[in-house]
């Protein structure tokens, strides 16, 4: 079992920067892909990003590459997004998810937190 915990979410300009955290508890934190989600409300749950359970690969979204960056530290059982150059169409509610494989598919996460919501004013 893995409990996911996200934080950091807020209100910021655009242009602006956010970092959220995602807590994990469970001895298995280390053996899972880790990864953010959003929805925007009226939309569907896409992928942000994704990394490995090493950290040697990750996944974006295209519209988010060059500006956010998925990171984990795994002595901390904690997954992280920083995001950058924020514009008003990132506004969404954020998840942490755990799963198995590195996938953009929602069905393929087994363990999702209970987001944080991200408003970026124009």
């Amino acid at each position: 079992q893995v409990q996911l915990v996200e934080s950091g979410g807020g209100l910021v300009q655009a242009g602006g920067s956010l970092r959220l955290s995602c807590a994990a508890s469970g001895r298995t934190f280390s053996r899972h892909v880790m990864a953010w989600f959003r929805q925007a409300p009226g939309k569907e749950r896409e992928l942000v990003g994704a990394i490995s359970w090493s950290g040697g690969s990750t996944r974006y979204a295209d519209s988010v590459k060059g500006r956010f960056t998925i990171s984990r530290d795994n002595a901390k059982n904690t997954v992280y997004l920083q995001m950058n150059s924020l514009k008003p169409e990132d506004t969404a509610v954020y998840y942490c998810a755990a799963g198995l494989k590195l996938t953009t598919s929602v069905y393929e996460y087994d363990y999702w937190g209970q987001g944080t919501r991200v408003t970026v004013s124009s």
